[in-house]
């Protein structure tokens, strides 16, 4: 029979037991991400022990497993595969971590996919560069351009402020013309007055001569003496 202290002492581990019981059941329930290790093929089985039958004959070094718990003498851990594929393997055979040839075969892949990376950004920052060199070159007949269009756009507008006070000067020669011109029709007018009264006054002028003709013809012999006649009788 335990006297009371002992009793006390074996309830206190009773109680501590089952606290550790339930703490280990419980991070054996959670689920956690193993990698199978450096061994090559790891088999995989119905149940926590060599006796049951595999279910997959070998799970390559390095791959993802989901480990959901842990046998009772921790020496087996059901897994479930990427594929789907759920069974126990040996706990021995897992790690927290890639193994490190496959973190070395990673590497190389990342290092050769890093390098192709850089090939084609090296080639692209050629192939950019060519097109600096070409936009640079775009901009600067551009500028040359632009220049060319600036003297000629100020040619233009010397030729426009030319061609305003050409037009200013026809407006005004025109306006010029028509006065000429209207003058000159003024005196083509006058012209054929002062023709026609010339045509007239010689017209008068003819006519008088004719009618003094005419006056003196008859007038002249009466004003001068009658000559006598020597006929013998004197």
């Amino acid at each position: 029979m335990f006297g009371p202290c002992q009793k006390e002492s074996v309830l206190q581990y009773t109680l501590i037991t089952s606290l550790l019981v339930f703490l280990l059941s419980t991070s054996v329930q959670a689920q956690d991400v193993r990698y199978i290790s450096d061994t090559q093929y790891v088999p995989v089985r119905s149940g926590a022990g060599n006796e049951f039958r595999i279910l997959h004959r070998g799970i390559p070094s390095g791959t993802r497993l989901t480990v959901h718990r842990f046998s009772e003498d921790g020496e087996w851990s059901e897994i479930t595969t990427a594929d789907g594929t759920t069974g126990w393997v040996r706990a021995q055979y897992l790690m927290a971590e890639t193994p490190a040839r496959n973190q070395i075969d990673q590497a190389l892949a990342k290092a050769a996919q890093l390098a192709a990376e850089n090939a084609e950004l090296s080639t692209e920052l050629a192939d950019l560069k060519a097109l600096r060199e070409e936009l640079e070159g775009d901009a600067d007949n551009a500028d040359a351009t632009l220049q060319t269009l600036t003297e000629e756009l100020a040619q233009l507008k010397q030729i426009s402020g030319r061609s305003l006070q050409l037009d200013a000067d026809n407006r005004r020669l025109t306006e010029e013309t028509e006065n000429l011109r209207a003058q000159v029709d003024m005196l083509g007018a006058e012209t054929q007055r002062l023709q026609e009264s010339l045509r007239s006054s010689a017209f008068l002028d003819g006519a008088l001569a004719v009618l003094l003709g005419v006056v003196i013809a008859v007038v002249a012999p009466r004003l001068w003496p009658k000559r006598r006649r020597n006929d013998g009788w004197g």
